[in-house]
């Protein structure tokens, strides 16, 4: 555990530390109170007059409203204020990681990108560099930008609330988990030679790693370069996305068939291909870690 009180100690990874514990605490803290609504929400309350309100009622209830100004603004430049006090104090306690300057002779290793850009180089190790540099990000920039414009859920703004928004938070909250483990991988777990490092190993820069990484159709002893093998992946990756795109279409129009088609056909494809893009990130990587999958889909274009 040396090596790691040494990785947490240092001055770049000290925001990544104090990141990990305030998404813990904040995530807690969300779901704590959107279950005490819900569980509000399931009895009425009394009133005082002895007529019985709902608990949904309580929670956006005008009498509890206050205005932004001054109420709200002045709470904002309070907390502003303590946050830039310890940002100065962070300043004089910690040094900045700065170093001399680069050396092309002598190359780092390894060799990280800042904290908030390991995610990318992270996700390097399993797609090509045109995919996970530009496709990916894009995507992430996209959807966020058209989450407004693909939720069509009116219920739980304004409070705290899990059943009203149940699948609208699970998605976010896999998707915000899955980059903040990105970067916790690319920070602790990756050594020398990119390589993978439990917290309790040492950083041996001399490691030897004698795993062959191979192509979804090599597993059947049939080469990814060839028409075979491409039509193997062609089949796994378009498969994927079309089951994907069936199965949870046909089960909620049994269960949710209104909310479905007020959802809108456009609507459904986008959301969709989205969530399978972003759950298939998570399966490439404990494919590759665990098989050594390298790619699914080799083509003399692209590779997936």
């Amino acid at each position: 555990m040396e090596n790691l009180i040494k990785i947490i100690s240092k001055p770049d990874n000290v925001a990544i530390v104090i990141m990990m514990v305030m998404v813990v605490f904040f995530t807690v803290v969300a779901f704590y109170l959107a279950i005490r609504n819900d569980w509000a929400k399931l009895k009425p309350t009394d009133r005082q007059d002895g007529q019985s309100v709902s608990a949904e009622a309580e929670v956006v209830n005008p009498e509890e409203k206050i205005h932004v100004w001054p109420y709200l603004a002045r709470k904002e430049f309070l907390v502003a204020i303590v946050v830039i006090v310890l940002l100065l104090g962070w300043s004089i306690v910690l040094d900045a990681p700065l170093e001399e300057e680069a050396n092309p002779a002598l190359t780092p290793n390894p060799a990280k990108a800042p904290w908030y850009f390991v995610g990318l180089q992270e996700m390097l190790v399993y797609f090509d560099p045109w995919i996970a540099g530009v496709v990916l990000p894009g995507l992430i920039i996209v959807g966020l930008m058209a989450i407004p414009y693909l939720d069509r859920n009116p219920r739980g703004s304004g409070y705290y609330s899990f059943a009203e928004r149940k699948w609208e938070i699970i998605v976010f909250c896999f998707g915000f988990w899955l980059w903040i483990g990105l970067i916790i991988i690319g920070t602790f777990m990756r050594g020398p030679g990119w390589m993978w490092f439990w917290p309790w190993e040492t950083w041996d820069p001399q490691r030897m790693i004698t795993a062959q990484n191979v192509d979804l159709s090599e597993f059947f002893g049939i080469s990814s370069r060839s028409l075979l093998g491409s039509l193997i992946g062609a089949v796994a990756v378009l498969g994927y996305f079309a089951l994907g795109m069936i199965l949870p279409y046909r089960h909620w129009w049994k269960t949710k068939g209104e909310a479905l088609e007020r959802l809108g056909a456009v609507r459904y494809t986008i959301i969709m291909l989205l969530l399978l893009m972003m759950v298939g990130l998570p399966i490439k990587m404990a494919l590759r870690l665990t098989m050594n999958l390298k790619y699914f889909w080799v083509t003399p274009w692209f590779n997936v």
